[in-house]
């Protein structure tokens, strides 16, 4: 008889435990979809241009989760500011999803100077692009060689191709307007070291040619200017003229020697 009780006992336990684990199943699936917010969606709210701490707020008020993916710089907005967002602002999603965002960097990275003298404006604007920097004042001055870059300059200051700026940067650039309508008497530079006659040529808006040197010279900018083509006059003894941007090549002695011939008295 208690052997009878015993296995009926097992037998009842075993049967209750049995109930017991299809109770908790069936309690636990039938919440799963609220746990988990099954078929709910919601749209996305667009956080881009806020602080991070901000849009982070937001999409955790919303039911989402923020997680940054990427950096990158923009001088257009504040520091940590959001960039953009992955799924974008707007769209539908299930609530609790990963909004990924990429921010704004808080300090602008540094990129090396290209080269753009020689360049058209239109390929040192490309330039100036494919290294996340900008064209900032544009002037011009005459040159033969119309609407390309003389001169790149930041804060007003030459800039050497290979010098490091920050990224977004504004380059001053400097063009060619192309060979003016006036033409003007040719100055005689005969007798002035290189590096006179170069400012003198800047000063009248000319150019400096090829140099060509008589001898051998060791000191370029202290070398003389001994002849120089156009000259000052032809060989009639009228007076040559040339218009703005053109330039004059020169010839260079390390002895200031005679004056040139065919300069003006």
């Amino acid at each position: 008889m208690f052997e009878f009780i015993t296995k009926r006992s097992f037998f009842i336990n075993l049967l209750a435990a049995i109930v017991l684990v299809f109770l908790l199943a069936f309690i636990f699936f039938s919440t799963l979809g609220i746990i988990t917010h099954h078929g709910q969606t919601i749209q996305v709210p667009d956080i881009r241009g806020k602080n991070l701490k901000e849009a982070s707020a937001i999409l955790s008020k919303a039911g989402f989760d923020a997680v940054v993916r990427d950096s990158i710089y923009a001088d257009t907005l504040s520091p940590l500011a959001v960039y953009d967002q992955a799924p974008e602002g707007g769209a539908v999603e299930k609530v609790g999803r990963t909004v990924y965002l990429t921010i704004n960097k808080t300090v602008a990275p540094m990129v090396a100077m290209p080269e753009l003298v020689g360049l058209t404006f239109r390929s040192a604007q490309m330039t100036l692009e494919s290294r996340r920097l900008k064209v900032g004042d544009t002037s011009y001055q005459p040159d033969f060689a119309t609407n390309t870059v003389l001169k790149q300059m930041l804060n007003h200051k030459p800039l050497k191709a290979g010098a490091e700026v920050p990224e977004g940067s504004a380059i001053d650039l400097v063009l060619s307007s192309g060979t003016g309508s006036i033409e003007y008497p040719v100055p005689n530079l005969v007798g002035l070291t290189y590096a006179e006659a170069r400012e003198a040529l800047t000063a009248s808006n000319l150019g400096i040619g090829v140099v060509l040197t008589m001898g051998a010279v060791s000191d370029t900018a202290g070398a003389f200017v001994v002849r120089q083509s156009p000259t000052q006059v032809n060989n009639l003894g009228d007076a040559n003229t040339v218009r703005a941007g053109q330039a004059i090549d020169l010839w260079l002695s390390s002895s200031k020697g005679a004056a040139d011939s065919t300069a003006k008295p």
